[in-house]
C-alpha cells in the first residue's frame, strides 16, 4: 500500500481531486492510501467546503488554514505546513494540480525533502511571466518526477524546455517521465454531466429555464483590480446585453464583487445593478456551473477551467485574457482571445454568436486520465 498526499487549495483543484479520489475508491483502494491536504488558500465556505459535499470528495485529512496574504506570505505558510506533514506522515509521493501558490509551495516542500512529485496539468504555458501562475507552473514542472500533460501542446512545451519524452528509465527529479494523459477535467465533466441534469436547480431558482443567456465569470486580479480594465469589460457586457437582449449571468467571485463596488464607474453600476437582464448571483456549485455552461449561448470568462469546459459542452467562448494556455480551442475556432479590450470583446461575441460551423475534435483525451495517472504513479513507486 502506497501513501500519497494530495494537495488542494483552490476551487478548481478541489474539483480535479474528485476525479483522482473517485478512481482510487473504484479501482486502486487496495494499492493507494490517499491523504487529502487542504491548504486553505480558498477559505470562503461557498468557494470551498460546498464542493467537497457536492462532489462526494472525502473531507480533507488536514487543513492548513493559511488564508489570504501576499504571494510570499501565502506560499511560505503553505510550504511550512506541507513540510511538517511530509515529515510526520512519511508519504511515498505527493500529487499537485495546476499552477496556484498551493501547487508551487507543496512542490518546493516535497522536492527539498526528496519526495516524488506528481504534477497533474504539467506543461501548460501562457508565455507571460507577469502572471504568477506561469511562474508557479514552470517551477513545479522542473522539480517533478512525473509530468502528466493534458494536451499535445503541453507535451510540445516541455520538449522545447529540454524535457525528454523517453520514459525507458527510472523516473527521478533529475530525469522525470512525461506523459500525455488527457485532461482530468474531461473525466469530471463526463462523470458529472448527467448528475447535473438530475440535481442542479440553478436554472429554475434563477428563472433561467426558458431564458437565452450568456454566462460570464471574472476573477483574475489583472481584470478585477484595475478600474480601466474592469470598466472596459462591463462596458462591453452592457453593450452585448442591449444588442442581443440576452440575459447576462454572472456568478460572482467574492473578490470580484468587492472590486466591482469599489471600481465600477457610476454608469456601469447603474446599468449592472438596475438592469433585470443582468443576473449577479452567488458563487455556483460545480453541478450548477455545468448546468449554466450546458445551457448558455456563449461563455465569456478569464478562467482557464471554464475555457475548457465551454469546449467540453460545445459552447463558444470569449477569453478575457491576453493569452491562453488552451491554444487548441482558439486554433480550432471555438474561442477568441480578447483581453479586456472593449471593442475586441464585442466583436468576438458577435462573431461567435453568429458562427454556425463549429467542430469539436477530441483534443482532451478519452475521459480516463485519472486511471492512467494512478497506474503510472503505482508503477513508479513499485
Amino acid at each position: 500500500m502506497k501513501k500519497i498526499i494530495t494537495i488542494i487549495g483552490a476551487r478548481p483543484q478541489i474539483i480535479k481531486a474528485a476525479a483522482i479520489s473517485r478512481a482510487i475508491k473504484n479501482n486502486f483502494s487496495d494499492q493507494i492510501q490517499e491523504i487529502i491536504v487542504h491548504t486553505g488558500q480558498h477559505y470562503d465556505e461557498n468557494m470551498s467546503s460546498i464542493f467537497f459535499d457536492e462532489l462526494g470528495i472525502p473531507q480533507p485529512d488536514f487543513n492548513l488554514q493559511v488564508g489570504s496574504g501576499s504571494h510570499g506570505q501565502q506560499t511560505a505558510r503553505i510550504l511550512e505546513g506541507v513540510e511538517k506533514l511530509i515529515e510526520s506522515e512519511k508519504p511515498n509521493g505527493i500529487i499537485i494540480y495546476g499552477d496556484t501558490n498551493s501547487t508551487v509551495a507543496a512542490a518546493l516542500a516535497a522536492g527539498k525533502l526528496h519526495l516524488p512529485i506528481f504534477h497533474i496539468e504539467a506543461g501548460l504555458r501562457s508565455f507571460n511571466k507577469a502572471m504568477p501562475e506561469e511562474i508557479n507552473r514552470i517551477l513545479s514542472d522542473h522539480i517533478s518526477t512525473l509530468l502528466f500533460c493534458p494536451t499535445q501542446t503541453a507535451i510540445d512545451n516541455l520538449k522545447k524546455e529540454g524535457f525528454s519524452l523517453e520514459n525507458n528509465f527510472k523516473a527521478t527529479i533529475d530525469k522525470p517521465h512525461t506523459y500525455l494523459c488527457g485532461d482530468i477535467m474531461f473525466d469530471n465533466s463526463l462523470h458529472f454531466s448527467n448528475i447535473s441534469d438530475q440535481k442542479a436547480s440553478i436554472l429554475e431558482v434563477e428563472g433561467l429555464k426558458n431564458e437565452t443567456f450568456i454566462l460570464v465569470t471574472i476573477h483574475r486580479n489583472a481584470n478585477t483590480d484595475e478600474a480601466t480594465r474592469l470598466n472596459a469589460i462591463f462596458n462591453a457586457l452592457n453593450y452585448i446585453q442591449q444588442v442581443t437582449n440576452f440575459t447576462i449571468v454572472l456568478p460572482i467571485h467574492p473578490r470580484t464583487k468587492k472590486m466591482m463596488e469599489l471600481l465600477l464607474n457610476d454608469q456601469n453600476k447603474n446599468l449592472v445593478y438596475s438592469n433585470p437582464k443582468f443576473k449577479i448571483i452567488p458563487p455556483a456549485g460545480f453541478l450548477d456551473i455545468i448546468a449554466l455552461e450546458k445551457n448558455a449561448e456563449l461563455i465569456i470568462t478569464d478562467s482557464g477551467g471554464l475555457q475548457k469546459e465551454a469546449y467540453f459542452f460545445q459552447k463558444p467562448c470569449v477569453i478575457l485574457r491576453p493569452e491562453t494556455e488552451w491554444v487548441e480551442i482558439v486554433q480550432n475556432g471555438n474561442a477568441i482571445v480578447t483581453d479586456s479590450d472593449e471593442t475586441r470583446i464585442v466583436e468576438a461575441a458577435n462573431k461567435l454568436l453568429v458562427k454556425k460551423d463549429y467542430t469539436f475534435p477530441n483534443l482532451f483525451g478519452d475521459g480516463k486520465a485519472s486511471e492512467f495517472i494512478l497506474e503510472k504513479i503505482i508503477e513508479t513507486l513499485s
